[in-house]
């Protein structure tokens, strides 16, 4: 790891959020994963900091009231219990950070071919309201911003989160430049799936070599049957085994074989990638940052 030189994005504030004790989403898996990437002599000079997003900037991409009322705190006790936090003025910082972090990632993979966020994958956010502990949808506004580019016209957001990305297909459902890829345990969260312009339910308990396969397919699909000029790759972990929420049963060895093949095949097609770490529950925050882990080792094979 000594000779890592692919552009990270960090911001301590991904793991700076008072949260109830025994709250289902691991907040610490950021601070975790960026100490293990220092520890393996990972240099303090690949992490780029980024600044909060400008919430005005999401309109008119994302419904200004409720974004207003995100800010202000004002939405409803409904519409947070569906969100799945309790509102703070940290919430809402934390939340712009993150998704400054896959926006600066994005303009870092365009410069130098590959560039991961250390958090990011909010893929359950839609237009108009906040789910499953999403409430800005990042992949959404970093196509976007990719396609502010002259020599980018079309995105591929490859999404490999255990859970659809519901958020994303409907937000980008009339957009023809950005194409939306959904691989996700079918029986699980959301239950009201949206539409994709591809998407892959698996069954329950999918292992290994059949899950890869599954893998293979829907991205070799993808860039066949669309044009793609730079690709978003959700990199959720939570297809493992040991995850709480997953259901599938995808090993470690086989989390890196699934991320090294994604970033393979974009590397041999010429194709920036910008990559999220997305989803993963394990309680186990040791445990967790190892299979998060497997994203950063895949990118330092391909890319060494």
């Amino acid at each position: 790891m000594q000779q890592f030189k692919i552009p990270l994005v960090f911001h301590p504030i991904y793991s700076q959020l008072d949260l109830p004790e025994r709250h289902r989403f691991p907040i610490d898996k950021y601070r975790s994963l960026y100490q293990s990437l220092l520890d393996d002599g990972v240099a303090d000079d690949v992490f780029n900091t980024p600044t909060p997003y400008n919430y005005a900037d999401t309109l008119p991409l994302l419904n200004k009231e409720y974004v207003d009322g995100l800010v202000a705190g004002k939405l409803s006790a409904k519409e947070m219990r569906r969100i799945g936090f309790p509102w703070s003025e940290q919430l809402v910082k934390r939340t712009f950070t993150a998704v400054g972090g896959t926006l600066l990632a994005a303009e870092l993979a365009l410069e130098n071919g590959l560039a991961i966020n250390l958090t990011g994958g909010y893929h359950h956010a839609f237009y108009d309201f906040g789910s499953g502990f999403c409430m800005i949808n990042d992949l959404y506004l970093a196509a976007n911003k990719m396609l502010e580019h002259d020599d980018i016209n079309s995105v591929l957001i490859f999404d490999c989160d255990v859970h659809q990305g519901d958020g994303t297909a409907a937000l980008a459902s009339d957009r023809d430049e950005i194409i939306t890829v959904s691989l996700h345990c079918e029986k699980n969260f959301p239950y009201r799936k949206q539409t994709s312009n591809l998407d892959f339910g698996l069954d329950k308990h999918l292992d290994d070599d059949a899950y890869i396969e599954h893998v293979e397919q829907a991205l070799n699909l993808a860039l066949k049957c669309f044009p793609v000029d730079a690709v978003i790759y959700d990199a959720g972990v939570d297809i493992h085994c040991d995850d709480d929420l997953g259901l599938l049963n995808v090993s470690t060895a086989g989390v890196y074989r699934r991320d090294k093949f994604v970033l393979q095949t974009c590397k041999n097609k010429a194709l920036p990638v910008v990559a999220v770490i997305g989803g993963g529950y394990q309680r186990d925050i040791d445990a967790l940052t190892k299979v998060h882990r497997q994203l950063f080792n895949a990118a330092f094979a391909v890319h060494s």
